[in-house]
């Protein structure tokens, strides 16, 4: 049988790699991707042994259950919190005083559902205040700090929650700890939220001040159920892949966007669908034997998660989860059947794989929070009919001028950016025709940090 070459693929590949296609002009040449090194010492400083032992201490305090007790001081939600606060303040004090830690409280009414009394809730925060005061940006990963049993309204029973979340928190712990003494421009907030299980009551609290205060915030990156890498059902062991889902459509869409959306064939142009691109591009950069794969959907099919909030409030979110979950150790009361262990415990994750799935989320943290804000006004030109595409756009208002800009090209049946050219104006003319392919534009400094990519609407 003779095998035939994929030369689209393979052109894509050498694009990717810096090779160049077009010869270069002075404003526009083919970019070669690079490494920070800044960047790279910090995912290797991530530890797998120091996950695994903050995933079994989160373990030891029984049960996290959102209706626990928030009186003890060894089991229960509210000694989960209570240690979680004490650990981020440990790593805040590497931060020259600019990471503040903060146990954001707030009530929940009695929803005749999965709260049946008015409850405190909490969720815990690390704030590294961002170094630049005309940038007001923020960037938040998180994960989710109570646990469940089998019966989401068990709040008595053992509920480890190991993988579902305790590795997610885990993960944010770990990241706000190596990078609490670095400085970054934009400001990077590290959360534990409370309630996920009861209805994703922490992630809404945050996601509506976040909205009610006018925060800048460009990207969410929420990791839930991400440290184990077997499925017993399907028999399938792989610690190289792990999913990104992003949603297509804007949940908060007016009926103008949807209408120039459907215009522009840009049903797969959502901005958390590019921070997904993004994370994809940027984490296995950095992060070695790592395939992200992106899922086409808000979540899990008929499941949703903390980055929902988010997206609900017009925000750019997105949410990681590993490739294979394994449902004997999801959702289980602690207990063996027949010879066989259920319940959600920590023997059945994988580290390594979380330490890996930790450098996908700083790598890309870091990389959006050193980037300049991202373009503004971003534009292709119309009023002529032409095989070529000319785009224009404006500098950022706020925070450090960006060193040039990155013009981004796909395919319109391609999934992922395919080419990308580096361009010192605020103006490009490509020799492709807009008809056939999609556009978008970065803002990019002078190390290579990249903003997310901004599509360009019709301008005559």
């Amino acid at each position: 049988m003779t095998i035939k070459p994929n030369f689209k693929a393979l052109l894509a590949l050498f694009l990717l790699a810096g090779a160049p296609i077009l010869t270069p002009t002075p404003s526009i040449a083919q970019e070669t991707v690079r490494q920070d090194d800044d960047i790279k010492k910090m995912v290797n400083e991530l530890s797998a042994q120091n996950l695994e032992q903050l995933v079994r201490k989160m373990v030891s305090f029984g049960t996290r259950h959102t209706l626990s007790t928030t009186t003890s001081k060894k089991e229960g939600i509210g000694a989960a919190r209570e240690w979680v606060k004490s650990e981020f303040e440990k790593y805040a004090q590497a931060s020259g005083g600019r990471m503040t830690v903060e146990m954001d409280r707030f009530v929940i009414k009695a929803d005749g559902r999965r709260v049946p009394q008015d409850t405190e809730m909490a969720n815990v925060m690390a704030i590294l205040k961002g170094t630049d005061p005309n940038d007001n940006r923020v960037i938040i990963v998180g994960g989710h700090l109570d646990s469940r049993a089998t019966d989401v309204m068990d709040a008595k029973s053992k509920a480890p929650g190991a993988n579902d979340d305790a590795s997610g928190v885990a993960m944010v712990m770990e990241m706000a700890r190596v990078m609490a003494p670095k400085q970054f421009p934009a400001t990077l907030i590290f959360v534990a939220f409370q309630g996920e299980e009861q209805g994703l009551y922490g992630s809404t609290h945050l996601a509506e001040r976040a909205k009610k205060e006018g925060w800048n915030l460009i990207a969410m990156q929420n990791n839930d159920i991400v440290g184990n890498s077997y499925s017993a059902e399907t028999g399938l062991h792989d610690n190289t892949k792990v999913r990104i889902f992003s949603e297509g459509t804007p949940a908060n869409e007016t009926e103008e966007q949807a209408r120039l959306r459907k215009l522009l064939g840009a049903e797969n142009d959502s901005p958390s669908r590019n921070l997904a691109r993004y994370m994809e591009l940027v984490g296995e950069k950095y992060v070695d034997q790592i395939d992200v794969v992106l899922v086409h959907r808000t979540d899990r099919f008929l499941r949703g998660g903390d980055h929902t909030p988010f997206n609900r409030q017009g925000f750019t979110a997105v949410r990681m989860s590993e490739m294979n979950e394994d449902f004997d150790h999801q959702h289980q009361d602690v207990r063996k059947e027949d010879g066989k262990q259920y319940g959600d415990l920590p023997e059945f994750m994988d580290f390594e794989y979380l330490r890996k799935n930790a450098g996908v989320n700083l790598a890309s943290m870091a990389s959006l929070g050193w980037a300049p804000a991202a373009p503004e006004k971003v534009g292709v030109l119309t009023s002529n009919l032409t095989n070529k595409t000319d785009l224009q756009w404006n500098a950022p208002a706020k925070g450090a001028k960006p060193a040039g800009y990155y013009v981004l090209m796909r395919e319109t049946s391609s999934p992922n950016w395919e080419k990308r050219f580096y361009v010192t104006d605020t103006k490009a003319t490509l020799p492709y025709s807009k008809d056939n392919y999609f556009f978008a534009v970065q803002s990019v400094d002078k190390d290579g940090h990249a903003s997310l990519p901004v599509l360009p609407a019709p301008v005559r």
